[in-house]
């Protein structure tokens, strides 16, 4: 039986919310952080909106109009809690199986997150992923999303054109990276953003599980 060819070489995954079952702690996190330093608690939907962004982009952006400098101690508390959650969180189900078949297939696996570097590294630890990803960007060492530079990295470090990349993520912010990098994207609808708010990226579908994610990746990349 033939080999039906790859569209994709290159799949770049968004990590919290996307693979990993992150988004209520984050959300948690973020107003816990506020609350220690009794400034204003963002709602729920405020602080999943940022999900995705570069952590200093995103308290900015869910707790805006404090002065600049009580940012990096709010973000010194977000990690604290963050931190101490951190071992309880999971893989969604269905996200090993659905890596590895990409892998046998030969495609470059990526990870492009808000999270720092530490941050991603701990949880790729954690859930034992190491060597599963071909490459990594962090928030806190390339351009923050929706920048279109960490797609424009990892499509440079495997030497990959734009047509022949694809990004999956859960966030409005990682539809407009791929948008704003010139590739592909797929959302999916089970993590921080409601996918009313997807269509007008154009994302190739939209998903509602991993094992959907599973099967159009597996008939259409």
């Amino acid at each position: 039986m033939r080999t039906r060819p790859r569209q994709f070489d290159l799949v770049v995954f968004d990590w919290d919310g996307t693979l990993f079952d992150s988004t209520a702690l984050i959300v948690q996190c973020i107003q816990s952080a506020c609350a220690d330093l009794q400034v204003p608690v963002p709602s729920q939907n405020a602080a999943a909106y940022v999900i995705g962004m570069g952590l200093h982009e995103a308290l900015a952006h869910a707790v805006p109009g404090l002065p600049s400098e009580r940012y990096p101690e709010l973000g010194l508390r977000y990690r604290h809690h963050y931190f101490a959650k951190q071992h309880e969180l999971t893989l969604f189900d269905g996200v090993l199986p659905m890596l590895q078949a990409l892998k046998g297939r030969q495609h470059w696996l990526g990870v492009a997150t808000g999270k720092s570097r530490r941050g991603l590294d701990e949880a790729l630890n954690t859930v034992q992923l190491r060597g599963v990803f071909d490459g990594t960007r962090t928030a806190d060492e390339t351009r923050s999303k929706p920048h279109p530079l960490m797609l424009h990295e990892l499509m440079a470090e495997f030497g990959v054109e734009p047509e022949r990349t694809l990004m999956i993520g859960d966030t409005t912010h990682d539809l407009q990276l791929a948008a704003n990098a010139g590739t592909a994207s797929v959302a999916v609808s089970y993590g921080a953003h409601e996918p009313s708010a997807f269509h007008e990226f154009a994302p190739r579908t939209v998903v509602h599980s991993v094992g959907e994610l599973h099967r159009w990746l597996g008939d259409h990349a």
